[in-house]
């Protein structure tokens, strides 16, 4: 509720900020755009089919200019440095926490009054086609609601469980209380699969130590991990408290353990000898080779079980930013340009080649044979509209830095409540540090 209501007060700030700055009467005639991204592979030879088709068919004579400018990190790092000049490129892809430090020096433009726009932007219906939760990771609290980046894709964290397995132990669908996870996963260590291949040792869960991993339960558990009325951290909320008092017993138990190689939660899942995993559903295409090269199983996904009436789903991915510094019809230019990106055709043909969601609800309707093909993506997309996301503020690459170290404390015993305290006090003071750099 606090999610929707943070998204509709955005929409009230619209107004005003669509009055400071008005697009009706640009022409974004003949206007290059830099798009920077690190897209690689199959993505990117897609990216430039949906580049080139753009260039040929918009009826303004804007050019598009994609560039891979590496990882994540490296852009993050390549903007730092140029923010507050004009040599910015035109769109960027960032994370909501990477939009936010830009942000600190005003390095990027409020898009709501492009999306609001009546000649450019989106009727109500329209926007309405776009996944809500998706919509609202781009809305920063910290900056008066501005929509500081617009979302071409998403990923989630899924359940990830063994049909085959599940079935040998009596069951006939997966988990979705606590509870019922519990019980699984505890009678999965007594009863190994009979096709597992590999190691000897069976575990009902392996879990990867990660601020997401601790996101996606506080949510399940019904809670949050960011106060959005008072723009606070509230890792030791009541849910996150309860969400990890459940995963330590369930560690002390042996029923699940912490992951100790990199994607040794997906071989093991792989040949059989974990029952279940929480990871993005971003890994389906390994997480079918690891099958094919393990012991072979039926799987599928599904919501992490949760106390809730209804999952909540943690979803995540970059959006694309617009830098500040180039004239209104280059920022024209290029909202035209991410229209054609998130409509409903491309984004389909996107959704194929890249296995990331696609961002509108209407996108469905064009998927039929890929749903057929990939089951489990089809599982997973119907738990789309249960989506919200982790705080999108300054400094939480820290704060994240901070969940993970303490989440591998609590699991290997410490005080939950006294170590989720601790975690708090902590990332509201990087929180604080990075808002000085405002005032």
């Amino acid at each position: 509720m606090k999610r929707t209501l943070a998204l509709l007060a955005a929409l009230v700030l619209v107004a005003t900020a669509f009055a400071q700055r008005d697009y009706e009467n640009v022409d974004p005639t003949g206007q290059t755009v830099t798009f920077w991204h690190q897209h690689s592979g199959i993505r990117q030879d897609m990216l430039v089919e949906i580049v080139e088709d753009f260039n040929a068919t918009n009826p303004y004579g804007i050019t598009v200019v994609q560039e891979n400018q590496g990882g994540y990190g490296d852009i993050f790092n390549k903007m730092l440095v140029l923010l507050g000049t004009n040599e910015t490129p035109n769109l960027v892809v960032a994370y909501q926490n990477q939009a936010a430090t830009y942000q600190v020096v005003d390095g990027l433009i409020d898009m709501w009054p492009l999306v609001r726009s009546e000649k450019w932007g989106y009727a109500e219906e329209e926007l309405g086609d776009f996944f809500s939760g998706f919509l609202q990771s781009d809305v920063n609290p910290t900056f008066g609601n501005a929509l500081l980046g617009f979302p071409p894709n998403r990923s989630m964290e899924m359940l990830y469980y063994n049909i085959s397995w599940l079935e040998e132990l009596g069951y006939d669908g997966p988990p979705t209380t606590p509870e019922e996870f519990a019980e699984m996963a505890c009678k999965a260590v007594e009863q190994p699969y009979s096709g597992a291949t590999g190691g000897s040792r069976n575990l009902g869960y392996e879990i990867s130590i990660d601020a997401s991993r601790f996101a996606s339960w506080t949510f399940a558990f019904g809670g949050d991990i960011f106060d959005y009325e008072t723009n606070r951290f509230s890792v030791d909320s009541d849910a996150a408290i309860a969400a990890m008092t459940f995963l330590q017993d369930l560690t002390q138990r042996g029923c699940m353990d912490i992951m100790t190689e990199r994607f040794g939660d997906q071989t093991n899942f792989g040949q059989g000898r974990t029952l279940f995993t929480v990871s993005s559903s971003s890994g389906f295409p390994f997480y079918r080779q690891a099958i094919e090269a393990g012991a072979t199983f039926e799987w599928s996904v599904g919501a992490i079980p949760h106390v809730t009436p209804e999952p909540v789903m943690n979803v995540y991915g970059a959006s694309v930013s617009i830098p500040a510094g180039h004239s209104a019809e280059e920022e024209l230019a290029t909202w035209l340009f991410l229209k054609h990106y998130t409509s409903r055709e491309v984004q389909a043909d996107w959704a194929r080649a890249s296995n990331y969601f696609p961002v509108r609800a209407s996108v469905a309707a064009d998927l039929g044979d890929y749903f057929e093909a990939d089951p489990a993506y089809e599982a997973a997309f119907s738990f789309l509209q249960y989506g919200i996301a982790e705080p999108p503020v300054p400094g939480y690459d820290f704060v994240r830095n901070l969940i993970a170290g303490e989440m591998a404390a609590i699991l290997d015993g410490a005080d939950v409540q006294a170590t989720l305290g601790f975690a708090n006090l902590e990332a509201n003071e990087l929180l604080d540090e990075q808002l000085a750099e405002i005032d």
